[in-house]
């Protein structure tokens, strides 16, 4: 190593910024490799269904035609609240909206609680910023939320105590924000949704990603036994693509996805994900027809917004990735709304304090279909 060595910046208009095995660092703190996941509360194959927060939703879902719901990460308000307050705040103006436009549930991409997921941070971070929000919030962990202090904290303790816990109880950490915890089955798991099935990933905490075998099977056979008459969704905290400045995408993540696909013959409608702290779609044309959606969205409320290292449109000749449209200046967050035959989706970006950005930048707006795609017979995709 060099004296006054940092990390390497992504290069310039790549949308992975490793396109192999990611190299390893000495410059990595010591807590940030694969962590041990906590037993799993459910058995295998890790089923959620919505109806177990939203009782009726199934019957709300089909009279209205479609599901409407929440979806950032990265939204941990620490050293400037401010930002997750106007994220959190215009969310909460979404639950006033007519039945047909209200989001029933809020997607959560990971990075809960910063720095580390102390218990400790989840009042200033999670209950007291989404206080009066509603509907419930379902999450993925992120890379800070498993990534402990030292060796002496367990990894995801404080994701756990909510997300994961035993039966429906008010943790005496809410004070005066109290919300009911959920009983989520294990850190990876599917949603059984109306119209949409959504796999969630935890993607553990070294940059770039990591999972183990047992998660890989776990995913390859959620594809495989997805239904078939719902759209499928794949969530992750670590994105595949990503042209942003800072973190870049990851081939850890490609690799795990493209095996899932190859695997099962299955192609998701839409992969989404966090952990770079901005907003950006991304299309990958993986079979003939339409390309498939890699969307980031990681611009939930952390203080520090994720430069670009291209403006959009553009496209990454390595791995085939194009840019669409990203937004680095503000937070905000995305209403998605699923149906028989679309996933569309609105991106509204929110003020951001003072200065230059305090009145509210673009919204942005996209449609995919929701068709089943499955892989042709004889093909593969390489991520």
């Amino acid at each position: 190593m060099l004296q006054g060595q940092v990390r390497v910046r992504p290069p310039k208009n790549r949308s992975q910024a490793h396109p192999g095995v990611h190299p390893l660092s000495a410059l990595v703190h010591r807590t940030q490799r694969f962590q041990p996941l906590p037993l799993p509360l459910g058995n295998p194959p890790y089923h959620f269904d919505l109806e177990n927060v939203v009782p009726g939703i199934g019957t709300h879902a089909t009279t209205l035609g479609k599901l409407v719901f929440h979806c950032v990460g990265d939204t941990g308000g620490v050293k400037s609240p401010e930002y997750q307050a106007s994220v959190a705040a215009a969310m909460k103006g979404d639950l006033n909206l007519p039945a047909d436009l209200r989001p029933q549930f809020f997607y959560h991409l990971g990075d809960v609680i910063y720095y580390n997921g102390e218990i400790s941070k989840y009042y200033d971070q999670f209950y007291e910023p989404y206080d009066h929000y509603s509907a419930p919030i379902i999450a993925i962990p992120g890379n800070h939320d498993g990534d402990p202090i030292n060796l002496s904290q367990t990894s995801l303790d404080g994701w756990v105590r909510y997300f994961m816990n035993g039966a429906p109880v008010v943790q005496p950490e809410s004070q005066d924000a109290p919300r009911v915890t959920l009983s989520l089955p294990n850190v990876y798991f599917t949603v059984h949704c109306p119209f949409v099935t959504i796999i969630g990933m935890y993607t553990n905490v070294p940059e770039g990603g990591s999972i183990d075998s047992i998660q890989q099977q776990w995913l390859t056979h959620e594809f495989a036994t997805a239904p078939k008459d719902k759209a499928l969704i794949v969530a992750m905290h670590h994105p595949i693509y990503s042209f942003d400045d800072h973190h870049s995408g990851s081939a850890a993540m490609a690799d795990a996805l493209q095996h899932a696909i190859n695997d099962s013959r299955r192609v998701p409608n839409m992969v989404l994900a966090a952990h770079v702290h901005n907003y950006q779609v991304i299309e990958r044309k993986l079979v003939s027809g339409g390309p498939t959606p890699f969307i980031v969205a990681g611009l939930g409320g952390y203080y520090h917004l994720h430069g670009m290292n291209t403006g959009a449109p553009a496209s990454d000749p390595t791995t085939g990735a194009d840019l669409l449209f990203e937004e680095h200046q503000h937070h905000g967050y995305m209403t998605l709304t699923v149906d028989a035959k679309t996933i569309s989706g609105v991106m509204q970006s929110v003020a951001n304090g003072t200065g230059k950005f305090q009145t509210p930048g673009p919204t942005h707006t996209f449609s995919y279909p929701a068709d089943l795609i499955t892989l042709p017979k004889a093909e593969v995709v390489s991520l």
